[in-house]
């Protein structure tokens, strides 16, 4: 799809496991897009209650220090809604319940375009990764669609909504690349608002810039690029 047909579609879900997913897979996209004019919407899923070596510190007080650090990246990328589903870290199902909460997040923003961890991958090892992708992919198509699924929803005004383009993070086999050469400054500082993750965050600039220009060059890019796999729906 060419840059002028995707200026139609001007609201953007990213789905995500943990907080700092969305930064370390697409925000330097998500900076671009922002500066664009477009809106974007984080859902995350867990607070990352359990993403840690510390043993000085109980989940609740990581889920609060972690959502602190979300909302921090985020006003650093101007990404001004977030919606905390607060499930479990390393707790995710692909069940009808997580589709549920999903679901419901997709009817109360209608996005043009939904973004998420590719559960295809070969090697996508982490189970709330997987859980997090396919639940996202079941709750696009057909599931945020249809009316009789979930229809309590109706009840609070939330209609159906077909989604146009369903993209995922971490494919094998990417075919839309996003250039974000004058981007990855805005990625390395909305990382760094995660000091949890990555501490004080030596090198991180070097070592982000050079995995974009070598996905780059791996798919005959120009200059750093973010990829995805691209699932176009009817609408």
């Amino acid at each position: 799809m060419s840059e002028e047909q995707q200026e139609e579609y001007n609201k953007i879900m990213v789905v995500v496991a943990h907080p700092d997913d969305m930064e370390f897979s697409c925000s330097a996209s998500v900076a671009k897009w922002v500066k664009e004019g477009k809106e974007v919407v984080l859902v995350q899923c867990t607070s990352g209650n359990k993403g840690t070596s510390r043993r000085d510190i109980t989940s609740a007080e990581l889920a609060t220090l972690r959502e602190d650090e979300e909302r921090e990246a985020c006003r650093r990328l101007g990404v001004q809604h977030i919606e905390f589903l607060q499930c479990g870290d390393g707790e995710l199902m692909p069940d009808l319940a997580f589709r549920e909460k999903i679901v419901r997040q997709i009817r109360k923003h209608r996005p043009d375009i939904v973004i998420t961890h590719d559960p295809f991958r070969p090697c996508s090892l982490h189970p709330d990764h997987r859980a997090t992708g396919i639940t996202t992919v079941d709750s696009v198509y057909p599931t945020a669609r249809d009316p009789l699924y979930f229809p309590e929803h109706l009840a609070s005004g939330l209609e159906p909504h077909k989604v146009a383009e369903l993209w995922l993070y971490g494919s094998e086999f990417p075919d839309r690349f996003i250039d974000v050469t004058d981007t990855i400054a805005d990625k390395v500082n909305a990382l760094r608002a995660h000091k949890s993750q990555v501490g004080d965050g030596a090198n991180l600039e070097e070592r982000i810039r050079q995995r974009a220009e070598e996905l780059g060059k791996q798919h005959d890019q120009p200059g750093a690029v973010e990829a995805f796999k691209v699932i176009k729906m009817r609408r």
